[in-house]
């Protein structure tokens, strides 16, 4: 090595060390570690066979400190996979219009977006994504998936889809689309019952289901069906203002539990609806699906039916870091109003209706338009 980038490399360690010192004073038992971790940026910066920055690593080191929680809804962001995420708070973005999730260390699709690159393409629900853009989604975690995919509008991304039943993958180029997810669809299933169909909890989300309601109340809606099926979640502020419309002034909708500060219990402000409600949920329904759900059923203003929801009852804030990088983690768990802790756990509904795979007939949509019905009377 030159002299220059000697004294360069001993700058950096210097830098370091001086950071890593403060630490110190909180981590008094972790000097050796930390004398490691210097140890081995040195040697990689000195000894490596190939040029590695100082950026790329100490990058690594804090992916894979978060990494090492174990949790798998905390995950360090790179600046462009910060940038995707709040492009999906706001519901508008760059990509081929897919809603996906994870299912047994698999990216599955959820649905297509109408009128998107994908939907055009032919992909459905429940098809496997086993390689984007050439490179396998195996051990893939969500967040980096749906970056892959998203991008700018006119470029091309190369899908390889496994699709249940079937042994050779399918591959599909799609150029990238202003993706706008539609969250909220609705519509009136007989004279006198509504369906509202939200599809995830983004900001605009309350603004649309409330005017949903509106719209309907015109037709005649006197009871209504609230679909959350496979329905991943989102924002809390958006499930707590989702909550009240249906849950009686006053009433809490959730406590948030933390470790360092004070709990927080959001309560609702709004009169309730006020007709009857049945709430569709399975095991899709996650997260703020299962606030709303929780909050409706320990207050008794909707018949839960379906299947067990998924169980994530914890809540991640998203910290932006220097460099535009970010840092999605969980921060608190939430509990229902009746203090329950659904993490793991997951939502039992009021009635347990199961949905065969691949049946043509919605069982548990014609179980709640059954029981409406019979409110409605």
């Amino acid at each position: 090595m030159s002299r220059k980038k000697i004294i360069a490399l001993v700058v950096v360690v210097f830098l370091l060390w001086g950071i890593f010192s403060l630490a110190g004073l909180f981590w008094k038992k972790s000097g050796d570690k930390i004398e490691t971790l210097l140890t081995v940026i040195a040697l990689i910066k000195s000894q490596y066979y190939q040029p590695v920055s100082t950026e790329k690593l100490i990058n690594g080191a804090i992916k894979g400190m978060v990494e090492g929680l174990d949790d798998p809804y905390s995950t360090y962001l790179d600046p462009e996979q910060f940038k995707h995420l709040n492009e999906q708070i706001t519901g508008t973005f760059g990509g081929v219009g897919l809603i996906v999730t994870m299912e047994e260390n698999h990216i599955v699709v959820v649905k297509p977006i109408p009128d998107t690159p994908a939907a055009k393409a032919g992909i459905k629900a429940g098809d496997i994504i086993v390689n984007i853009s050439g490179r396998d989604t195996k051990g893939m975690d969500l967040d980096t998936a749906v970056s892959l995919m998203r991008g700018p509008v006119g470029t091309r991304v190369e899908v390889g889809i496994l699709r249940p039943g079937e042994k050779e993958t399918r591959m599909f180029t799609l150029v990238r689309e202003n993706i706008t997810i539609p969250t909220v669809e609705s519509k009136m299933l007989d004279d006198k019952i509504g369906y509202i169909m939200l599809s995830q909890f983004t900001e605009n989300s309350p603004q649309a289901v409330r005017k949903a309601i509106g719209d309907l109340k015109k037709k005649g809606m006197k009871g209504l069906i609230f679909d959350l099926r496979d329905n991943p979640g989102g924002e809390l502020k958006a499930a707590v203002e989702i909550a009240d419309i249906f849950v009686p002034r006053g009433k809490t909708i959730v406590y948030v539990d933390y470790r360092n500060q004070p709990d927080e219990e959001e309560k609702a402000e709004e009169p309730e609806l006020g007709i009857p409600v049945v709430v569709l949920v399975n095991g899709g329904s996650a997260s703020a699906s299962e606030i709303v759900a929780g909050a409706l059923k320990d207050w008794g203003v909707a018949v839960l039916v379906g299947e067990k929801t998924f169980g994530k009852g914890v809540v991640q804030s998203i910290f932006r870091l220097p460099g535009n990088a970010g840092l999605k983690l969980t921060v608190a768990r939430y509990l229902t109003p009746k203090k329950h802790d659904i993490n793991k756990k997951g939502i039992m509904p009021d009635v347990v209706v199961k949905q065969p795979a691949g049946s043509k007939e919605d069982r548990q949509l014609l179980k709640a338009k059954e029981i409406l019905a019979e409110k409605i009377k």
